[in-house]
Formats: structure tokens, C-alpha cells, sequence
């Protein structure tokens, strides 16, 4: 049976067929974490937003859902990808090296809403490696560093040796990016604030024009949502990124499935006011 032109373009643009992606680096960036900058074979794949992800994976292995953590809006035909070592794909990923391919697909989710942020004070709150998907929604804004107010960014991990693109703070900071660092426990050498990051949130000046993004564990949420809601920060002005595992990444499989609605879909980044009546996402 022969197939008609129809056929074969609705093959080729099924979200379903993963796309060749050529590592151009692939440099360790903590103990666990390597970051990756690939080139993908079809240049559509560049049209991603911060808080996007892709289904990046291995022939043999299967895929996985990893967040964006390059800027939007550039005209590089790459983009970066962090990936930490967790499993029998994450571990066969850390053995690429340049010139190597992965596979992609996506991007697949919602995004931070970056024009809606325009003319506003933003807070950005980070816990773990929530600062891979955040790093592209910062570098993102600092892109435009004139187009919003003041940006503020609370992160926090275990120790300092898991704070992640510490190497970029200092040019943040010099773009306008107040940073406040914490980690959980005292480390030998650390001379920065002590703490799980809900307890730098006090410090942070909040107005009735402050917009914050969220991203970290599960167990972090709620802790943060209630610190924010006591600083008098409505709910339509705080928006998350949920962490769930996804399969497919079009809403078909399942497997992030949280009340009625398909994170891969209507997620990964949520208002929290759209959160009502969904008590299994926080």
C-alpha cells in the first residue's frame, strides 16, 4: 500500500517519533549533574519557552522527561539540557560526549508566563535542581533585564557542593539578579545562611506588584505557598512548576495524571489559583 503526501506529513509531525539531537558539549557540572548542549535535526524543536521539557532518550534505554534550562528566544540552533545521574538512561546519557546523539521530543508543557511578568518584581525561588528549569526562565529575563523590575532569587540546596551554575551568579548579579543563598545544613567552609529556603522568604521584600516562580521538590511547596501567602501574596500571583513522571508527554499514558488534569499538558508550570480542588498536586 502506498502512502499519500498527507500520510507521510502527519508521520513526520507526530509528537510521538523522536528526532536526532547531536551533543556539541557535555561538561560534568557537580557530582551528578552533567549539562549537555544539543543541536537537533529539526530546527522546530528550538521554539521552547522556560518551564518547557523534552522526552530525551536512548535507543535501548527508553526516555525521560527533562526540563529546558537554556534561554528562550535566542538564534542558536542548540539548546542546553542538565541531567543528573539517577538511572540505567540518566547513566547511559552521562556517557556521551561530543559529537554523539540522544533522541528528542517535545517540548511538550506550559510555560512561565514571561510577558504577563513584564513591568513586575519577581521572585524566584529555587530548592535542589528546580534551578535547571529556573536557570531558563532567569537567563531568559535577564535577556531583557529593563523589561522588568526588581528580580530576586532565594535557592537553596543540602550543601554547597550541589548548588548548581554557581559559576554564572556573579554575572546574574551583575545584570540585576539579588541572589540569597542557603543550604540546608552547616558545611565546613560555608559562610552563607543556614537553613531550608522557606526561611530566607521573610527577608524578601514583596509588594502588591510581585509576581513569584516556583520550582523545587514536592515537600517543598507547601512550606514555600504558606510563606507566601502570609507576605499577602494572592494566589493568582504565585505560579509553580510540578514535578511528575511522564511518559509520553502528550497526555495519553497517564502517568502524571494528578485529579482531572494531564501535567504534561496543562503543566509542568501551574497558577496556584487554577490548583483549587486538585489537593494531590501540592
Amino acid at each position: 500500500m502506498s502512502l499519500s503526501v498527507k500520510d507521510i506529513k502527519n508521520r513526520v509531525e507526530s509528537p510521538y517519533l523522536p528526532v536526532r539531537a547531536v551533543v556539541h558539549s557535555a561538561v560534568m557540572v557537580s557530582e551528578k549533574e552533567m549539562l549537555f548542549t544539543v543541536a537537533p535535526d529539526d530546527a522546530a524543536l528550538l521554539d521552547y519557552r522556560p518551564g518547557q521539557f523534552f522526552m530525551a532518550g536512548l535507543p535501548g534505554y527508553g526516555e525521560a522527561p527533562i526540563s529546558v534550562t537554556s534561554p528562550s528566544g535566542g538564534r542558536t540552533a542548540s539548546f542546553e539540557l542538565c541531567v543528573r545521574a539517577t538511572g540505567n538512561l540518566t547513566n547511559a546519557l552521562h556517557r556521551l560526549k561530543k559529537g554523539d546523539a540522544m533522541t528528542v521530543r517535545g517540548p511538550f508543557g506550559t510555560s512561565f508566563p514571561v510577558d504577563e511578568m513584564k513591568g513586575k518584581d519577581l521572585l524566584f525561588v529555587a530548592g535542589g535542581i528546580g534551578i535547571v528549569p529556573m536557570r531558563s526562565l532567569i537567563k531568559t529575563v535577564l535577556r531583557k533585564r529593563r523589561t522588568f523590575r526588581r528580580a530576586t532569587l532565594v535557592y537553596g540546596s543540602r550543601g554547597p557542593d550541589e548548588m548548581l551554575f554557581q559559576d554564572e551568579f556573579a554575572a546574574w548579579k551583575e545584570r540585576g539578579l539579588d541572589i540569597r543563598l542557603t543550604i540546608d545544613s552547616d558545611s565546613p567552609g560555608w559562610r552563607g545562611h543556614v537553613g531550608l529556603v522557606t526561611t530566607l522568604l521573610p527577608g524578601v521584600e514583596v509588594t502588591p506588584e510581585t509576581v513569584a516562580l516556583v520550582i523545587g521538590p514536592p515537600v517543598m511547596y507547601r512550606f514555600v505557598v504558606m510563606g507566601l501567602r502570609g507576605r499577602d501574596m494572592g494566589d493568582e500571583r504565585i505560579f509553580l512548576s510540578l514535578e511528575r513522571r511522564m511518559k509520553c508527554g502528550v497526555g495519553k499514558c497517564g502517568h502524571c495524571q494528578i485529579n482531572s488534569a494531564y501535567v504534561c499538558q496543562e503543566g509542568p508550570v501551574f497558577r496556584l489559583s487554577d490548583l483549587k480542588g486538585m489537593p494531590e498536586a501540592l
